[in-house]
């Protein structure tokens, strides 16, 4: 049981749990980049139309972010790298903006996006921001020895 997300690895270690939002917005987070992480694999042409046309190489872009998402879902799990990972995700999540913009701008390539849910991504991705910080940012207790 010392191997879970929520657990030190010694119970006398003090990791502050969190709030039950906190630890729910974190596995939210885990799962949404867990499972973009291999929709980036599994449907890399379709993730490579949305990057911009000025990003060169569109199809490696998205296989290294899928990598990179991977990485910072696998990062949240374990708490010595829960935080890291966090702004890890945090950076990536603004890296990956414009080819949210970019949909918007040229919406009528994408037809079978309502424009509305375009819309709406961006405020959306304002919340996964704070999701991403809110329920990372929990760590070890500092003990101090006397």
């Amino acid at each position: 049981m010392n191997y879970l997300p929520f657990v030190s690895a010694e119970l006398s270690d003090g990791v502050r749990q969190g709030t039950r939002w906190q630890r729910l917005a974190l596995w939210f987070v885990i799962a949404w980049f867990f499972l973009g992480g291999l929709a980036h694999f599994a449907f890399t042409e379709l993730e490579a139309s949305i990057v911009p046309p000025q990003v060169p190489d569109a199809v490696d872009v998205v296989l290294a972010t899928g990598v990179l998402e991977l990485a910072g879902a696998v990062g949240l799990l374990l708490p010595w790298t829960r935080r890291l990972a966090g702004w890890g995700l945090f950076v990536l999540t603004l890296a990956v903006t414009p080819a949210n913009i970019y949909m918007l701008h040229a919406h009528g390539q994408f037809p079978s996006v309502p424009v509305w849910l375009l819309w709406l991504r961006l405020p959306l991705q304002v919340l996964l921001l704070w999701l991403i910080v809110w329920g990372s940012r929990w760590r070890r207790a500092v003990r101090r020895r006397y």
